[in-house]
């Protein structure tokens, strides 16, 4: 049986801002659309900001369940736009996930002499790759290359094609292994 895990995922390079002051109108215009998903992302900011990456929340359901709801909240500020189109190639830093074997192999780094980096995605939709890259600095990443496929408006299908583990002067090919969206 698969489980589904969420990913939070923002453009690398990234500024994160704090949650500042709001005021509220009583009309609504198109623009207080726009306001109420940056809410929501602030919120949703705020809620992930101490959870390092995820690790924090594996032993907090109800924090786990805050920043759930809190991504729903922002997928439904977004309901109906295309979220698969060219702007989606980009790569992307991974802020927090349920995603058990990244979260693992970030949290378990230490064991190795080394921490976990960067956690980023790098998507190319025309090209339909999409990359996953968890740095081990100075010298070590763990490589994992998927196609994709376009399937909606809002759904992108993946599958892993290769997977490398990489130390400054050695290499383990790993065999690919998973499929989703």
């Amino acid at each position: 049986m698969l489980m589904a895990s969420a990913k939070l995922l923002l453009p690398y390079p990234f500024t994160t801002k704090l949650p500042g002051p709001r005021y509220s109108h009583r009309r609504f215009t198109c623009s207080s659309v726009i306001a109420q998903s940056g809410s929501a992302k602030e919120h949703l900011l705020a809620l992930i900001a101490d959870q390092d990456r995820g690790i924090r929340t594996q032993s907090d359901p109800a924090k786990r369940a805050a920043i759930v709801q809190a991504i729903d909240a922002v997928a439904s500020a977004g309901a109906g736009s295309v979220t698969t189109g060219d702007a989606l190639s980009a790569t992307w830093r991974l802020l927090w996930t349920t995603e058990k074997e990244q979260l693992f192999i970030i949290e378990k780094a230490p064991l190795f002499g080394t921490r976990a980096g960067d956690v980023l995605q790098v998507i190319d939709v025309r090209e339909r790759t999409l990359n996953n890259v968890i740095s081990f600095p100075p010298d070590g990443v763990f490589f994992v290359r998927s196609s994709i496929e376009v399937a909606s408006p809002q759904r992108v299908n993946f599958r892993f094609t290769s997977a490398v583990l990489r130390g400054k002067n050695w290499e383990i090919p790993l065999p690919p292994f998973g499929r989703g969206w």
